[in-house]
């Protein structure tokens, strides 16, 4: 093994230090009742309603459920923004017509669309589809525009020099140039909407998901649940922000190869 392979995995090791040292506080307090223990309950009570929920399937409806929604406004929101991105980002004509009002837009709060989504679409798995989408789509619009317009121009320089025609420069110089700032936008757009997936789920009606498993916990005072939940929702972004980390690792790897 390397110097580097040893010391990338002594950083992987030492980044499980401060998790471990809080859950041994936690249950150090715990266990000496230093605090009520009705609001600050003990690992093995989270450990054993996590096991209740995992044996009885009930956590995997509620996070089947969170992750549909999640994916789907994913999905749209990223589109969308791709589209609007590239025009925002190829065409002057279509910046100078569009631009101030996708700059005014993106100022507004995500969660001030709540009353306005809630009236038109209801308070169902489509307004919250509608608001996820909304969560993903400014990061990839504004990362997609600021790539391509991003291009450094000896690039362009030199598909003129070429001879090469619109569509050669877009999809062999422009979108290749572009390409990091367009995966962050889509990686903060997956960050993005799975946090607003459990803020639309709290704010409108629950339904099955993570929301529900917190509200649940919280209306019936079961900190064990909500602490359970809250876990839950921490582990399923870090597995996200892992996995889209590797990806784009790969996709550099690619990139380097083709070249």
């Amino acid at each position: 093994m390397s110097a580097s392979d040893k010391a990338g995995n002594g950083g992987r090791w030492r980044g499980l230090v401060l998790p471990a040292a809080a859950i041994l506080l936690w249950w150090a307090l715990a266990r000496a009742g230093v605090v009520n223990s009705a609001l600050l309950v003990s690992p093995a009570k989270v450990a054993e309603t996590g096991l209740d929920q995992i044996l009885t399937g009930k956590l995997w409806r509620a996070l089947g459920a969170s992750l549909a929604r999640e994916f789907t406004g994913f999905l749209i929101g990223t589109a969308a923004g791709l589209l609007l991105g590239a025009l925002l980002g190829l065409s002057r004509w279509f910046n100078r017509l569009a631009g101030p009002s996708f700059n005014t837009f993106k100022q507004i709060s995500l969660f001030a669309w709540i009353p306005l989504i809630s009236v038109w679409f209801g308070l169902g798995d489509t307004a919250k589809v509608v608001f996820l989408s909304l969560a993903a789509l400014v990061p990839v619009v504004v990362n997609t525009c600021d790539g391509i317009r991003g291009t450094p121009e000896s690039l362009l320089e030199v598909a003129r020099v070429y001879g090469y025609s619109r569509a050669q420069t877009l999809f062999h110089v422009v979108l290749p140039a572009a390409a990091p700032a367009i995966f962050t936008g889509i990686y903060l757009a997956l960050i993005y909407s799975w946090l607003a997936t459990i803020g639309a789920e709290y704010l409108l009606v629950a339904g099955v998901g993570i929301g529900n498993l917190l509200i649940e916990g919280s209306e019936h005072f079961q900190m064990d649940l909500v602490i359970f939940g809250m876990i839950v929702v921490g582990v399923v972004g870090w597995l996200m922000n892992a996995l889209t980390r590797r990806l784009e690792q790969r996709f550099a790897r690619l990139r380097g190869a083709a070249q």
